[in-house]
């Protein structure tokens, strides 16, 4: 991943702080183990023939957005989405591949038949489902993050410079439309600072580039938590809203996912999963595509 040329030089100087943020991660967290469930013959049967033919369920990926996918000191992409794709790759009896991708060239490879999947923390909203389904797997919001004692207010950013990931609901749905409030206003406008990844967002803010961070909450969290107490969250999470695999519109293979969600919900092996990665707010009860629960075809095997 390309970083700014302006932060080349201070990264030297953050390097201990900057574990957070940087695109290579030291790996899983310490009590991590692989969960990869047995293959549930009801569940492989509903898998189209066009993914079940090559035995794999490729999925595309924009690492770093920990703790959602991110890589490992090895360069291999890991994080709870990917956990929680290759546990639902397993109860289908297919292997699992992630293909890192710009995060905006995911989608359009779905379209394209390129990846089967879309797996890089996209939120599930109205506009999106327009054009595909989204198997989803958590509920989240976006929240604030500042330098401690910097007496940020999400509500009233107008004049401040904040850094969010290029084209992500904290980008299109929050700080933008913010902006254009104050613009309207005759206030000072929010200077935007638009990454291609969350890393060098927050990177932005550890390094007193940006006065802010706008990101999906388990990210701010992750960025927070890893920082040594150099950054911290302000003001309440809001615009809660799902998360989803995006899958093409009306496919087959959308069901055929939430089924093996539904089986990872019933034997405790999605809790345990999210629970790896400290993740116990937002949980589902039962699998959902586009927020609407589905019918299953069986019953996950206890």
């Amino acid at each position: 991943m390309n970083r700014p040329v302006m932060l080349a030089a201070t990264l030297a100087v953050t390097a201990s702080l900057a574990g957070c943020v940087t695109n290579v991660e030291g790996g899983n967290p310490d009590g991590w183990e692989a969960i990869e469930p047995a293959a549930v013959p009801e569940i492989a049967a509903m898998v189209p023939e066009s993914v079940k033919n090559d035995g794999t369920l490729a999925v595309g990926s924009n690492p770093p957005f920990a703790p959602f996918e991110f890589k490992d000191s090895e360069g291999n992409i890991i994080g709870v989405e990917m956990d929680l794709g290759r546990a639902v790759a397993s109860v289908m009896g297919l292997e699992f591949q992630p293909v890192e991708q710009d995060f905006a060239m995911i989608l359009p490879a779905v379209d394209a038949g390129t990846v089967d999947a879309g797996m890089s923390g996209f939120t599930d909203n109205e506009e999106r489902r327009q054009n595909y389904d989204f198997v989803n797997f958590l509920y989240a919001g976006i929240q604030w993050a500042q330098q401690p004692g910097s007496n940020i207010d999400p509500a009233n950013p107008c004049g401040l410079t904040v850094a969010v990931q290029r084209t992500t609901v904290s980008e299109t749905d929050d700080v933008r439309p913010k902006n254009e409030e104050c613009i309207a206003n005759g206030e000072d406008p929010i200077t935007i600072l638009s990454y291609d990844t969350s890393d060098n967002a927050a990177l932005a803010l550890l390094v007193g580039r940006a006065d802010a961070l706008s990101a999906d909450s388990p990210v701010t969290a992750w960025a927070v938590n890893r920082s040594d107490g150099e950054l911290e969250m302000v003001g309440d999470m809001f615009a809660a809203a799902p998360y989803g695999f995006a899958v093409q519109k009306d496919s087959e293979l959308g069901p055929a996912m939430a089924a093996a969600m539904q089986h990872l919900i019933e034997t405790g092996e999605y809790q345990r999963i999210l629970a790896q990665w400290s993740i116990e707010d937002g949980l589902l009860d039962e699998a959902l595509i586009n927020e609407q629960a589905v019918q299953q075809p069986v019953e996950a095997q206890l």
